[in-house]
């Protein structure tokens, strides 16, 4: 059997009309809507032949029709139209990330956060695998005599700072100091072969005019390590669900909240997806319990590296336009926001040097 053009038409305004309504769609209601010279019985008859084609399916309780998998499907590929974002939504999503850009993964939580809010689903963002991580530069800042801001910064452009007590006051021009030797000693070497090292005992002879100073900074070095090689997962809008008609069976509801809970399978799942926007809709997913489940992922980068994944889930019924395409700004924006400005990074004047991150504009917001 063809799938003509009449039937594709069809198929794209059943599909529309459910997203929008969460009815099952007869054929006197497409009648109404489609700008089409056939009756209701031409309609029916079409209807019939795309359920034969599996493109529909048939609610025992309505007379009406609802897309199937294989419809989204076709949807997504072939019949999804262009969705442009609207100037607020732009204007949100450059001004909130903007707003974090001083920290990698404060600003990955911020666009899951952004993400879940403008899409009114769950979303989640993971942080790159770091294995391959390399150092470029350690930076410590002094907040007060007994206070000191740690940032490391890597090759990829992770930033990560924290805040370390000192048991005993230190100059600023100890801190400078400390600073350049741990660039210098650990600069380009990866993360984990850094931690492997005994860093304290390699110090004890550098830092010996330093008194106690590395012995208080190394053990937080070491954490704030340890932390930046761990995958985080990130999730948002979790109670969005409870606003959709599909959840309200509430056993719906909690074997979703379940599936979610069980963050590192969940988390495995994501990492095993490939780069780029993909859409997985019901048993295109690997994991059976997300045969209800729509699945769209994308990918963000620094400096042209893929580096994690953000994304959404919820049920099939989802305006794919509309994700896909805030999905796709916001990474370019990310992608975009994770430039360093490599002046900024360069050692002057026997310092560490400070990193920021510059956002610029966004992307078309557009399907292709």
């Amino acid at each position: 059997m063809e799938l003509t053009e009449r039937k594709l038409k069809i198929l794209q305004a059943i599909i529309s009309d459910y997203v929008k309504t969460a009815e099952p769609v007869g054929s006197r209601t497409l009648s109404r809507k489609l700008d089409m010279n056939v009756s209701p019985a031409t309609i029916r008859n079409e209807m019939s032949d795309l359920e034969e084609m599996g493109y529909l399916t048939h609610p025992h309780t309505s007379a009406g029709r609802v897309p199937s998998d294989k419809a989204y499907r076709l949807y997504v590929n072939q019949l999804m139209e262009k969705h442009e974002l609207s100037v607020e939504d732009k204007r949100s999503i450059a001004n909130e990330l903007q707003a974090d850009m001083n920290e990698f993964d404060k600003t990955i939580q911020q666009a899951a956060r952004i993400l879940s809010r403008i899409t009114n689903l769950t979303s989640f963002a993971v942080t790159p695998t770091r294995n391959d991580e390399t150092l470029k530069f350690v930076n410590l800042l002094p907040v007060d005599e007994t206070t000191v801001v740690m940032m490391i910064v890597s090759e990829n452009g992770d930033i990560s700072n924290t805040a370390i007590r000192l048991k005993t006051p230190c100059s600023p021009e100890n801190l400078q100091l400390l600073s350049k030797s741990m660039t210098y000693s650990y600069r380009g070497k990866k993360l984990t072969d850094v931690l492997k090292s005994n860093i304290i005992e390699n110090f004890e002879s550098n830092a010996a005019a330093m008194g106690n100073l590395a012995q208080d900074i190394m053990p937080d070095f070491l954490k704030q390590l340890e932390d930046m090689l761990n995958v985080q997962l990130y999730m948002d809008g979790l109670t969005n669900i409870f606003d959709l008609p599909e959840y309200g069976d509430i056993d719906r509801a909690r074997n979703f909240l379940t599936m979610l809970d069980q963050k590192e399978e969940f988390l495995r799942t994501v990492v095993d997806r490939g780069d780029g926007t993909i859409v997985t809709i019901g048993d295109e997913n690997m994991d059976e319990q997300m045969s209800d489940y729509t699945m769209i992922t994308a990918t963000y980068s620094v400096d042209g590296r893929t580096v994690g994944k953000i994304g959404v889930i919820g049920p099939k019924r989802m305006k794919y336009g509309e994700v896909t395409s805030v999905m796709e700004y916001l990474t370019e924006n990310l992608n975009n926001s994770f430039k360093l400005e490599d002046e900024q990074l360069k050692l002057e004047d026997g310092t560490a040097g400070h990193a920021k991150l510059q956002l610029e504009g966004g992307g078309t917001g557009s399907d292709e």
